[in-house]
């Protein structure tokens, strides 16, 4: 089977396929449609980027003083030195860019040969602009960023026309210990780009940082992290493991992390299925599957309550706020609390983060 994430198939004409996706894409801003022969990472893509400008060029968010700063406070300045070391020679060979971007976007370092950065110049590809879907549309870093995953995209796949003659590649970057969004890291050039090897050296060079992020920050025994912002199933980070829970799973934990006090069967009915008369027998089989997920020494019962210290990331973004350090509650805050829930307890918690988060910033 292909690589859905590979732009061409291996014998592909590179040239026949600008034209066959440069037509597709023209037909698509005619009457807002893909034609199947585009891949459908692509077609999903520009679906989210249907109302941008396709002549338009990212805003420039951050400047001088204000980006150097924000550089310099960013968690991935730490592997910069890897970026360099492992992308750094092709960067600089005059046919390509190396760029990292936060996850939100913001372009913080672009780097190659002089003559490559001043054509990128021209359509904003410099640090401190959003390069995130919402603003560039399709484009490696921006959806890599939107789809948790690494990807290529090639020439006429770009939403935005000025950026149609480039192809990238792109992987993101996660915390190891939190399972966070960092960022992603890109090589940006020709439409040669377009192979496996350029897909596999960003992977690899993403992994290699998410490494040396993890040795720089030795992992605290017995202490387990919960990320489940801006995500429908949660991961769990505990004793170097990270494992990714499944929808009730996460519901769950998230509703025993709201309430480290415990609580009975029939408060998580409530909580889970909005009635405590139904479900008992699959809560309490719920529960057990849990337990052997989490370990007996994480999860209590009578009542069923988390034992130990247990980090979550959406009490990260209320401890924030709680504290007046919004910059830092933003920073934490990567969307709504496991946003495809529709346990009522879980329900109820995001509509009190999101209002509180929104809250704090019209403040």
């Amino acid at each position: 089977m292909a690589d859905p994430w590979l732009a061409l198939e291996f014998g592909v004409d590179p040239v026949e396929r600008i034209a066959q996706v440069g037509a597709a894409h023209e037909a698509f801003l005619a009457a807002g449609t893909a034609p199947q022969r585009v891949r459908e990472v692509v077609r999903r893509s520009w679906e989210r980027s249907v109302l941008l400008d396709p002549e338009g060029t990212p805003p420039v968010d951050l400047t001088d003083d204000a980006l150097a700063s924000y550089r310099a406070a960013h968690p991935l300045v730490r592997v910069l030195p890897l970026f360099r070391d492992l992308l750094g020679g092709i960067a600089q060979d005059g046919a390509h860019l190396m760029a990292v971007c936060d996850a939100y976007g913001r372009l913080l370092w672009v780097e190659g040969h002089p003559g490559v950065l001043r054509h990128a110049e021209r359509m904003n590809f410099v640090p401190g602009a959003r390069w995130d879907e919402a603003h560039a549309g399709t484009n490696a870093p921006g959806t890599a960023l939107a789809v948790d995953h690494s990807v290529q995209i090639f020439a006429t796949e770009h939403f935005s026309r000025p950026v149609q003659r480039w192809t990238c590649a792109a992987a993101p970057i996660h915390d190891p210990l939190s399972g966070r969004l960092l960022g992603a890291v890109d090589i940006t050039g020709g439409d040669h780009l377009a192979n496996p090897q350029s897909l596999a050296l960003v992977r690899a060079t993403a992994r290699a940082a998410e490494a040396q992020l993890a040795a720089d920050r030795p992992v605290e025994p017995g202490v387990a992290t919960i990320t489940a912002l801006g995500r429908d199933e949660a991961e769990l980070h505990v004793d170097g493991r990270r494992i990714r829970l499944g929808r009730r799973h996460s519901e769950l934990l998230v509703l025993l992390l709201d309430h480290p006090e415990g609580r009975t069967g029939e408060q998580l009915g409530i909580d889970l299925y909005g009635d405590d008369r139904l479900h008992p027998v699959t809560l309490r089989a719920e529960l057990s599957r849990l337990r052997r997920v989490l370990g007996p020494e994480l999860l209590d019962s009578r009542p069923y309550r988390l034992r130990g210290t247990v980090r979550a990331d959406f009490r990260t973004v209320a401890n924030r706020l709680d504290a007046g350090d919004l910059a830092g509650a933003l920073d934490a805050y990567a969307g709504s609390l496991l946003p495809g829930s529709d346990a009522p307890g879980v329900a109820r918690l995001r509509r009190l983060i999101d209002g509180q988060v929104r809250a704090a910033v019209l403040a």
